[in-house]
Parts: structure tokens; sequence; C-alpha cells
């Protein structure tokens, strides 16, 4: 069947996470200075990570709900500290939230999806918490859904399945597009869908993987010439 819709994950494929969540703590600590310093006088940086990471090892069943660990982390900060934990914590959010979503695409992402967005059906599938309003997207996708709206994280194909019955459309009609072998791939697959890894810094396929993806790019722009007459490029096996 021809690819009528194609998702897409957002931290990672679309751009460099690392840099923008090391920025995004910068900044909550420097704000946590300004406004409620016996926070950041009890915690530096690298201490609020080590912290949030407890938090994740205490509660492993939601261990993936990044939204949920930081305002649990906010909490406990407003208790620690002496603050009002309402307060806190909606201050907390906004400053955290805004930072986290000052990314910068990669070079080929707004030139391709405004191409594909065209002819295709586009959605944003992650475990983040990233949304594609704040970032600018809304106006290129249908939707973004994220692991916390379906309750199981990628690889689970909840997810997946999940946006091919808000499209009305069958799993074979879509394509996933991401930079994760397991998340993305694993889990597309297992969902019906067909699958691309975006390996942009050209990373061998784990030998433990069962499960290959139907095409490998090393770039965005090599994604378009896979979808011509349909997407008839993708062929399970190809990757």
């Amino acid at each position: 069947m021809p690819v009528r819709a194609i998702s897409f994950d957002l931290d990672d494929t679309l751009w460099d996470t690392g840099p923008v969540m090391e920025q995004t703590e910068i900044r909550f600590h420097d704000w946590l200075r300004q406004h409620y310093p016996r926070v950041a006088q009890r915690y530096d940086v690298a201490a609020l990570h080590r912290l949030r990471a407890q938090l994740a090892a205490a509660e492993p069943a939601r261990a993936w709900d990044f939204t949920h660990l930081r305002r649990r982390l906010f909490r406990q900060l407003a208790r620690e500290s002496g603050y009002a934990e309402a307060e806190f914590g909606a201050r907390a959010w906004e400053i955290y939230i805004e930072a986290r979503h000052d990314v910068r695409f990669f070079d080929d992402v707004l030139p391709v999806l405004e191409r594909l967005a065209e002819r295709f059906t586009l959605v944003a599938l992650s475990n983040g918490n990233a949304e594609i309003a704040r970032v600018g997207l809304d106006r290129l996708f249908r939707f973004g859904l994220c692991a916390r709206e379906v309750g199981r994280p990628k690889p689970h194909p909840a997810i997946y399945r999940q946006a091919c019955k808000r499209l009305g459309l069958a799993p074979a009609d879509m394509v996933h597009v991401g930079d994760h072998p397991e998340h993305d791939v694993l889990g597309a697959a297992r969902a019906g869908l067909a699958t691309v890894w975006l390996n942009r810094d050209g990373r061998p396929w784990p030998a433990e993987m069962a499960v290959r993806p139907d095409a490998v790019i090393p770039h965005l722009h090599a994604l378009p010439p896979l979808l011509r007459d349909g997407g008839a490029g993708l062929r399970h096996g190809d990757g």
C-alpha cells in the first residue's frame, strides 16, 4: 500500500538533544540562584542531575515519564528548602519547559519537512516531553503524541497504534523515521509500520537486534527519494 503518513521521532532526530538539555540545566540553575537561592545553595547543576537520577531509580515503573520526574523533583526541592510547593512547582516548570524547547534544528529538517508536508500527513511521536507547537512545527505536523499520553514508552507499540487510530490509517499506510534502533525501529516494526533509521553519525546496526530497518539514511535529504511512487523504495529487509 502507498505511504500516506510519516511519523517522526523528535529528540536526536530533528535536533541534537544533548546541548539542549545541558543548557536547560544551566539556565534553570541560574534562575534558582536569582529567585530561590536556598535551592541553588543546596544543589549545584551536577547535584540536581544526581537527585533526578535517584528519583528515577526509586520509581522504575515511571522512570520513562520525564514530566512526572521533573514535577516530582520540583516538589522535593520546594519541601527541602522551605518554599511553597505549588508556587515553586509552577514557576520551575515554566522555566524548565521554555529552556527545554530552545532547540536548533539540524540543517536538513525544515527543508525536508516542508517538502514532505505537501504530499504526506506528518505526525510526531516521542518518548520525551517536547511539544511541536513550542518549537514551531505545528504548522507542518498534524499532531504530536508523547509516551506520557498513551501510558507506555517506546519501544512498546502503543504510541504507533494510537497514531494510526487517530489518523484512521492502517499501519501499512505509515512509515516511521527515527534515530534510535530500539525505540524507533523495533517499536514501529512491532506495530506494523515501515521503518527508516536516521543514522547521522554512521553507527553500526546493533548486532543483537533481530529486527532491521527497512531503510537506513544518513540525513533527511535522503528520505523523499525513498517515498517516490508511494514508498516503493521501502521494502522489508532493504536496510
